[in-house]
């Protein structure tokens, strides 16, 4: 429940607020863009601060700390309304965000490699986690709002903001439980392992540059995906519903995604699985930026969910194909910074190109960084070679 902590919930799920929180705080998109933004520097922040941070502390003291900030900042965000401390919260979460994904991440690693022959599938449930965050924004942003609206008070949005929070409590009980047990069986793993099958030396990061950019691109262009998205929807007329329904529908496929690509990940070792998902998610950014209707839009949505997590476990899959375990959490903690890098300039960016040529134009830019990722990524070859079966 992790990912569904740092990116369902604490990302995502703003999506589904920035209209109401547009009009009542007077944003013009690039505003709305930056809180997005904001969430990004925040998470590059603590991507690189995990790097020392877990030297000191185990990959599970991190994530249930980083949960436990986050559910709190959550709160906090209902009871603002001044841009700029908002901004200021956003960076905040995306903080303690980037330690309970990043750490969660490590985790997952370590759990795919107790259980080899399901490692792609483990990597993708932890990753397609992310969709129980999904839906539940998509069910419990609508019905705050409507319970507020019935109060007639001002800054109606704040009540989401809360139930979100609370959704972040009950999420993190369970990550929380998950991430100790991992951590104990590493430990226990770890002592009783010999010495002489320590790490080995990790290649050079310059040796992964194609499979770094192609996913830096990917930062940049899905973001703007799931930052505009329902703006899209709601300026083309379609219903609250069906912007619930299409929100819905593309959390369901990010949760059942890991059987679709498990199999995938588990035999490329180079970035063709990156390439590939790339390719898929321009192609599904797309669609509604050209036709606005709902069916292309719940198609759109289902193609998207059903890949961009994907996307993500593909690189935490590269690093444990490719790296010595002790280097993992380096290797993951790289693609998470060019990841943030990305995150950073696609929000506020298509933001600008949408305040000046409308949403639909910011998509298809969008569109087009997602396949310049995809030709970078399939650049990427292999490090190691595999090794030989026997039989």
């Amino acid at each position: 429940m992790g990912s569904a902590i740092a990116l369902g919930l604490a990302r995502f799920s703003y999506a589904l607020l920035l209209p109401p929180m547009k009009i009542d705080l007077g944003w013009s998109f690039a505003q709305s863009g930056a809180m997005n933004t904001a969430n990004a520097l925040g998470y590059l922040l603590g991507a690189l601060a995990f790097t020392r941070m877990s030297r000191r502390w185990s990959a599970g003291v991190l994530c249930v700390a980083g949960c436990i900030a986050t559910a709190l900042l959550m709160a906090i965000t209902g009871m603002l309304t001044d841009t700029n401390a908002l901004l200021a919260q956003r960076v905040a979460t995306g903080i303690a965000s980037a330690f309970v994904f990043v750490s969660g991440g490590v985790l997952a690693a370590r759990l795919a490699t107790a259980h080899p022959r399901d490692a792609g599938l483990v990597l993708g449930l932890y990753y397609g986690g992310t969709g129980w965050g999904i839906v539940a924004s998509a069910l419990l942003v609508p019905l705050a709002l409507a319970s507020f609206s019935s109060l007639h008070r001002a800054h109606v949005w704040q009540l989401a903001w809360f139930a979100l929070a609370a959704a972040c409590v009950a999420f993190s009980l369970l990550a929380g439980r998950a991430a100790r047990r991992i951590d104990r069986q590493h430990v226990l793993r770890t002592e009783t392992t010999s010495v002489a099958s320590a790490a080995g030396r990790a290649p050079a990061t310059m040796r992964y540059a194609f499979a770094l950019a192609g996913y830096g691109l990917f930062g940049v262009g899905y973001i703007g995906y799931m930052t505009f998205i329902v703006a899209l929807l709601r300026n083309g007329g379609m219903s609250a519903g069906v912007v619930t329904g299409f929100y819905v529908l593309l959390g369901v496929a990010t949760i059942v995604s890991a059987r679709i690509w498990s199999r995938l990940l588990d035999r490329t070792r180079g970035g063709q699985a990156l390439a590939l998902l790339n390719a898929l998610l321009a192609l599904a950014t797309l669609m509604p930026a050209i036709v606005a209707h709902p069916v292309v839009a719940f198609a759109s949505g289902l193609l998207f969910g059903a890949t961009f997590l994907s996307a993500v476990a593909s690189t935490t899959a590269f690093v444990r194909h490719n790296l010595p375990a002790a280097h993992w959490g380096r290797g993951i903690s790289a693609f998470t910074i060019v990841f943030a890098f990305g995150q950073i300039v696609g929000p506020t960016v298509i933001g600008w190109v949408s305040d000046g040529v409308g949403l639909e134009r910011g998509l298809v830019y969008s569109a087009c960084v997602l396949a310049a990722g995809a030709v970078l990524a399939g650049l990427q070859k292999a490090l190691t070679r595999r090794a030989p079966s026997v039989n």
